[in-house]
């Protein structure tokens, strides 16, 4: 793999056609080791000369927002050096020139920054439903399974299973494992053929890491936010929803909400990033566990349009379907509403949609609502077109995930992101790793409490 991607580092600097395997926006630890993996597959495997590169769909500069995903590079001995980033190669001049080959892993929607790309793609590979009016008009690859890396390796094996060396197959089989939070099928996230192939993987590499090992490993890397600022803690595992005009960021913040609302300058760090980023509503979704290793949600509401703020606080609190069971918790400022979530198993995936009822509720309460937001300098029809390309999906950093600034999106796809299956089996995200452990945590609580009974 290392001499692979030193190749594909040269390739850049000379002036030729390139098949680039694309990532999903977040580069969640799926995402990456996907499209290495792909990339990989394909140059050993295709008899023309022709280039495949493997793209992380990020700045350099985010990587760092993604511990597992430097976790499971140092410990394989993949030197990040030899990885090649979004914001070092330039795809829309690739294309322009005629020389650009896109393959999609881990997802199949391009955001409206690059849908001009979107006649480049070749082909897709990914595991979530497939957005029918929104899919590249090439070959789709798409099966619902746990792990999109499921997919590449099984690619691989039936394929070429001769290429596989341990370094990659450890790449495979550490991001499966943490995606299908380690193989638990009662957990709902890991499919038959996600365990059939950590299986062969096993069979084939025998030394490879417990399972418990390397899941336990992965997931403290993931939610390590130590050291992160305000910023970067926002921007880790984030999505932003832009619906006529109006956008909100939606943060998983792993950390106790009083806490995290006690950081020093928290306010103008909320500020300083809602004008940054051009954020009108800024949501952050806590999570973390209490000394009994209980899930605990919290909820925090920064909007400094009063109409539009009690708009969103109203429909989140009267919501039926899910109910939230919110309860008020102190503020340290009127524009921040806060929250404690009396119902854990209410995950970001499943407030989306509430979210974004809410915007349509702002709008249709009024035209011309007196607290609307004006941080919009582009017209109607701007606003118009721009939905009509990401539609009322997130957009990571800006796309479904996050978006880029310093710290550009980890749209945590990704979602980058989640949960149980509701349609299909959706993105996980360290939130949605969060949401299964949770999830264990109360079945193996319910079930040590029964002989008490």
């Amino acid at each position: 793999m290392e001499d692979y991607l030193q190749g594909c580092r040269a390739a850049l600097q000379e002036s030729q056609p390139l098949h680039v395997v694309l990532g999903n926006e977040a580069c969640d630890l799926d995402s990456m080791v996907s499209a290495l993996a792909l990339a990989f597959y394909l140059a050993k495997t295709t008899e023309a000369e022709d280039v495949f590169v493997p793209v992380l769909n990020i700045k350099r500069s985010e990587l760092p927002l993604r511990g597992d995903n430097v976790f499971l590079l140092q410990k394989f001995h993949i030197p990040e050096s030899l990885l090649i980033f979004r914001d070092e190669i330039d795809l829309h001049a690739l294309h322009q020139a005629g020389q650009l080959t896109l393959i999609l892993v881990d997802h199949h929607v391009l955001p409206g920054s690059d849908a001009v790309l979107e006649e480049a793609v070749a082909e897709v590979l990914d595991h979530r439903p497939i957005e029918q009016q929104r899919c590249p008009p090439c070959h789709v690859s798409v099966e619902l399974v746990g792990s999109c890396t499921t997919l590449v390796t099984e690619r691989i094996l039936q394929g070429a299973p001769e290429i596989l060396d341990r370094q990659t197959a450890a790449l495979l089989h550490g991001t499966i494992i943490l995606d299908c939070v380690n193989m638990d099928l009662q957990i709902g996230k890991a499919t038959l053929k996600d365990k059939n192939y950590v299986e062969k993987l096993e069979a084939l590499f025998p030394d490879l890491p417990k399972r418990n090992d390397i899941f336990d490993s992965l997931q403290k890397a993931k939610f390590d936010v130590s050291g992160l600022t305000t910023e970067q803690m926002l921007r880790k595992d984030q999505k932003t929803i832009f619906k006529q005009g109006i956008r909100m960021s939606i943060s998983a913040i792993y950390m106790d909400l009083e806490a995290f609302l006690q950081r020093s300058g928290l306010l103008a760090d909320l500020r300083a990033f809602c004008q940054v980023h051009s954020y009108d509503v800024l949501v952050a979704m806590t999570i973390f566990f209490n000394t009994h290793n209980e899930p605990v949600r919290q909820l925090a509401i920064f909007c400094p349009y009063a109409a539009l703020r009690m708009t969103i606080c109203d429909v989140l609190e009267h919501s039926h379907s899910p109910s939230l069971k919110l309860t008020l918790t102190p503020s340290p400022d009127p524009n921040l509403q806060a929250y404690v979530q009396g119902n854990t198993q209410v995950s970001r995936k499943k407030l989306l949609p509430l979210l974004q009822e809410a915007l349509l509720s702002y709008f249709d309460s009024t035209t011309s609502p007196s607290g609307q937001p004006a941080t919009m300098d582009v017209s109607r029809e701007q606003v118009d077109k721009e939905l009509d390309r990401a539609g009322t999906s997130l957009i990571p950093g800006l796309s479904q995930d996050e978006e880029e600034p310093p710290l550009p999106p980890t749209p945590m796809n990704s979602l980058v992101d989640e949960c149980p299956l509701d349609q299909g089996l959706p993105k996980l995200s360290a939130e949605a790793i969060f949401e299964k452990c949770s999830q264990i945590s109360l079945s193996q609580s319910s079930t040590a409490s029964l002989p008490k009974k």
